[in-house]
């Protein structure tokens, strides 16, 4: 119920005007957000590089029905892709790109356009772009863009969601040489005919997938900051004969810090999430709703600085 809650309130306009006004909010969100600019972005991707880590770095905005709107970000990913290739990042940084975000809202062509725009500069970077999955009713047009982008860019990550009762479908369907996916729980609201609702059950539905993923010949990316699914993920890649360098595990920025570093430090991939931009509600309520330690994180330090 406390999730359900948090998704509606993610979506309110009400809720998230006081959480932008209010004065103590942002300095908490900064535990999450890298800040608002592609300097704040490129400050905390070296930072994070410097100690062995890979990066994934997302323009936060989604939802844009303006076509404007769609353009400047798809601007804002090819500067800031430029700035990645000149600060020598992108062997170590990536991209995930909302499609909602440059498009998918009102139009798949022009997104689709604006997406091989972006591409284009991640190959001149030297680097790559995940597509991002966001709700239900998105998965079969991010998945015919994929597939079209994967014609000249055979390197575009993918993202299937667990509590997606078709999750293990996709798997097996992406988990082909060269393909690149990411695995997540899912962070967004869905009914109980397309989703599974009951944490174990996604839980086991993560690890169905991973199964699949681990056993194919695919690059699997655990989006994960589950202990038991982080440890099952390393016993699969010794069942399934994987070298460190075949999988990477995947966490938000701000969460578990100390894990990833350890793993890093392990050998593995590790890669971490840093959204950045001035569109921040949204994605921190989602964060929020995934996982009930983030709120209490989030509440505890709002009460300290108060």
């Amino acid at each position: 119920m406390l999730r359900q809650a948090l998704l509606v309130a993610s979506r309110s306009d009400g809720v998230r005007k006081v959480m932008e006004t209010a004065p103590l909010t942002r300095g908490v969100v900064r535990r999450f957000i890298a800040g608002e600019t592609i300097d704040d972005a490129l400050c905390v991707t070296d930072d994070l590089i410097g100690e062995g880590l890979l990066v994934s770095l997302d323009v936060l905005g989604e939802d844009v029905h303006d076509a404007s709107q769609a353009d400047a970000t798809a601007k804002h990913y090819v500067e800031l892709l430029e700035r990645l290739a000149g600060a020598g990042f992108g062997a170590r940084a990536e991209v995930s790109l909302k499609l909602t975000a440059v498009g998918q809202a009102f139009d798949e062509d022009y997104t689709l356009e604006n997406a091989r725009r972006i591409c284009t500069a991640a190959r001149s970077a030297s680097t790559t772009v995940t597509l991002d999955m966001e709700e239900h009713e998105r998965v079969d047009s991010t998945l015919r863009i994929l597939h079209e982008l994967r014609r000249d860019f055979p390197d575009t990550g993918a993202v299937v969601q667990a509590y997606l009762r078709r999750a293990e479908e996709y798997c097996a369907e992406l988990a082909y040489e060269g393909s690149r996916v990411r695995l997540c729980k899912g962070a967004y609201a869905a009914p109980e005919s397309i989703a599974f609702t009951d944490k174990d059950e996604v839980d086991k539905s993560y690890v169905r997938c991973m199964k699949i993923l681990m056993g194919g010949k695919g690059y699997p990316m655990l989006a994960t900051h589950d202990p038991r699914l982080v440890d099952i993920a390393g016993a699969l890649a010794v069942l399934s004969d994987r070298d460190p360098g075949s999988f990477e595990y995947q966490m938000l920025y701000g969460i578990r810090p100390q894990e990833q570093r350890r793993l890093a430090s392990q050998g593995a991939q590790m890669r971490v999430y840093v959204a950045y931009g001035e569109e921040w509600y949204g994605y921190f309520m989602r964060r929020m709703a995934e996982r009930p330690a983030n709120l209490g994180f989030f509440l505890r330090s709002v009460a300290t600085r108060s």
